[in-house]
């Protein structure tokens, strides 16, 4: 069967939209099953976005041209419209034809039940994130960062005085170890798993008191310069 198609491809965060991370994938699966519709997609809509947002400026322009047009809107997978069940719902109630390419023999009932499947999921890892907090604080585990808290109140000032704060007590932590990257420099040691590992063997903290791994190597370089 012959028709028209609108793609609509969304990822979660700027770096993956720059990337292709995970737009491939979509662009995939939509191509593949256009290939077996005998379908020709008009237009592709690429979203930046978060799927906790229904609003989506790009998968608006996608509804609106698929509306027009009486084409019908393609999505490489379900979740990627939201997981937001009234959301998926009204979508399904707007008048515009839409199907994923993973589950293209889905129907209107399917996918309203497939969404407050996934809307409940989402609301019991809320659940399960409050309970797992609420359980750490009843044990008396310290939550948020102490270090960054300890320096607001040494501050006595606001957030941006606070940051000031935080931000020169670790370049100065930098400084200090600055003599130590250049000794492993001197050794071979240059990756950043390999300092950490070194760092830490030494007994080295960061400026917050943990261990080392290649993202608080990667900020110890930079700070040096």
């Amino acid at each position: 069967m012959t028709g028209k198609l609108v793609a609509y491809l969304r990822v979660s965060t700027a770096k993956q939209g720059q990337s292709g991370l995970g737009m491939e994938a979509q662009q995939a699966a939509i191509e593949a099953y256009a290939k077996r519709a005998d379908a020709r997609v008009v237009q592709t809509f690429v979203e930046v976005e978060s799927g906790k947002l229904n609003a989506r400026p790009e998968l608006e322009k996608a509804l609106h041209l698929a509306k027009v047009t009486g084409a019908t809107l393609i999505v490489g997978k379900l979740d990627r419209l939201s997981r937001n069940a009234a959301f998926l719902l009204t979508l399904r109630d707007s008048g515009v034809k839409f199907l994923a390419a993973d589950m293209p023999e889905a129907n209107d009932m399917t996918i309203g039940i497939l969404a407050v499947v996934a809307q409940s999921e989402r609301e019991a890892i809320a659940k399960r994130t409050r309970e797992a907090l609420a359980a750490a604080k009843a044990r008396g585990t310290k939550l948020g960062n102490p270090n960054g808290a300890a320096a607001l109140r040494r501050a006595g000032k606001g957030n941006a005085a606070s940051l000031g704060v935080i931000k020169a007590k670790a370049e100065q932590h930098a400084r200090d170890l600055a003599p130590i990257v250049d000794s492993l420099a001197a050794e071979g040691i240059t990756s950043l798993g390999a300092i950490a590992s070194a760092l830490n063997e030494r007994g080295m903290q960061t400026p917050r008191g943990g261990t080392w791994h290649k993202s608080s190597v990667r900020n110890l370089i930079e700070r040096l310069g």
